[in-house]
């Protein structure tokens, strides 16, 4: 028996940190309400699923996604940042507030289509091309997915010249 061994303390055994837990239980509450709020809108009809059968299943993937979440932190805790970035945070509310409020006016089709490009070119730094990309495959392709795909409407743009393209 050596002299480290008896001098030498066990190492503490890591601790998930505050903030990744309210990280974890603010993405279950969001969970939870999602799954709550869609049950009053009817998972199923007599043509077939409801308008709240969506909304519940991606409730019950946030809620499941969470629970991982959990199980991988207890087991390994993840090393938190000393900081948040600030500006990152304010850039993507800021961002979001802006589309919500342009939506009806440029549709959305065109409105996320700048929300995705200003992401992705200026504050993810990615190339032309993959940004370009993306962004029509996001903005284009969500836009038919919901409305020829799922028959929900989405709001086009108020401009009549941009409403007589398809945007």
């Amino acid at each position: 028996m050596t002299t480290e061994s008896l001098t030498t303390t066990p190492k503490s055994a890591a601790r998930v940190a505050r903030s990744v837990l309210v990280g974890i239980g603010a993405f279950t509450a969001v969970g939870i309400y999602v799954l709550v709020s869609s049950l009053g809108l009817g998972l199923w009809t007599s043509l077939g699923p409801g308008p709240g059968l969506f909304p519940f299943a991606m409730g019950g993937v946030l809620v499941a996604m969470a629970l991982v979440w959990l199980v991988q932190e207890l087991r390994r805790p993840s090393e938190t940042a000393e900081g948040v970035d600030r500006g990152l945070v304010v850039a993507v509310v800021v961002s979001l507030a802006i589309l919500a409020s342009v939506m009806d006016l440029l549709g959305f089709q065109l409105s996320t289509f700048l929300f995705l490009m200003y992401h992705l070119k200026l504050r993810g730094r990615r190339t032309w091309v993959t940004s370009l990309i993306i962004a029509l495959a996001g903005s284009v392709g969500a836009f038919y997915a919901f409305n020829y795909g799922l028959n929900v409407a989405l709001p086009v743009s108020a401009f009549p010249l941009l409403n007589t393209i398809g945007l």
